[in-house]
């Protein structure tokens, strides 16, 4: 039996989906078990829990075979990362109670960065499970492709997309769900002894240049890029409700000036399948029909 968190977003979907269809058992953990009942459908169990209450995390992860451990993402965290401490203080215990076979945690791109940014959660948490004695999986995805869903709207309006990404021409390693919860799936059935990094991309890395010019090809008109000035950052980010947004600018400069890229290179890491316009194209369907 296989123990899923995160199950009813896009990745944790994803591998419990992989998982079924290679006629694996699967435990659906969720917060709100209303939320889980169509995986109760597809013959999941379903166990509520919260990622931090390490009592009821332990009870659902207890007689796994695997644990996919993927934590809710923290956009706008305390300048101490205390969130992120917490939760790998309790994720850590209740992975230790129960002793599965094995984990695979959903952890990033640039984990391995010693400079303080949005992503040093997953460093945390990371240098937390790494203390256990279960064989463990990090992997680390790039930048999610999907993130392209906040880009939908403004390239179908006004055909101007703004892009905090840039040079617009530079190349960034980015990565469909669908890849990586094929391919967390696939590693959750694997063996092997004490901790390993996988690194995961798509096919091929996408400039924002690229962005528009599919979004274009889609929507059936002009669409280019525009470079969100750096200078206005901040307050734009605050305006959004953002309490403390210099965690998320200094990730952003990581990505554009290249010191958060994956620890062995784009060399070294795992490619995935799924191309950009694939997910672009179901992305414009999807808000089609909202």
């Amino acid at each position: 039996m296989f123990a899923i968190t995160g199950i009813t977003g896009n990745v944790g979907g994803e591998v419990a989906r992989n998982l079924l269809a290679a006629n694996q058992h699967v435990r659906a953990v969720v917060r709100d078990a209303r939320k889980g009942e169509r995986w109760a459908q597809c013959g999941c169990d379903l166990v509520s829990a919260d990622i931090n209450d390490v009592s009821a995390l332990s009870a659902a992860f207890k007689g796994a075979v695997g644990v996919f451990v993927l934590v809710p993402p923290n956009f706008d965290p305390s300048p101490d990362f205390r969130e992120a401490h917490a939760t790998a203080a309790s994720v850590r215990s209740a992975l230790e109670s129960a002793r599965p076979d094995k984990i695979v945690y959903l952890s990033t791109i640039g984990a391995q960065v010693t400079r303080l940014n949005l992503l040093t959660q997953h460093t945390i948490i990371e240098r937390a499970l790494g203390e256990l004695s279960i064989p463990t999986t990090f992997l680390r995805p790039g930048w999610f492709m999907e993130n392209s869903a906040w880009d939908v709207a403004p390239a179908t309006k006004e055909g101007v997309i703004p892009s905090f990404l840039h040079p617009l021409d530079k190349p960034f390693p980015m990565v469909a769900t669908a890849d990586i919860g094929r391919v967390a799936a696939e590693l959750l059935r694997e063996v092997w002894k004490g901790h390993r990094v996988v690194e995961l991309e798509g096919p091929h890395r996408v400039t924002p240049n690229e962005i528009a010019t599919k979004f274009a090809e889609l929507l059936g008109h002009p669409v280019r890029m525009e470079v969100v000035p750096r200078g206005t950052w901040e307050s734009l980010f605050k305006s959004q409700g953002m309490k403390n947004p210099i965690p998320r600018i200094q990730m952003l400069d990581g990505f554009n000036k290249g010191w958060i890229e994956f620890e062995e290179g784009e060399s070294g890491s795992r490619k995935g399948k799924v191309a950009l316009k694939t997910v672009l194209q179901t992305l414009v369907e999807r808000e089609r029909k909202s």
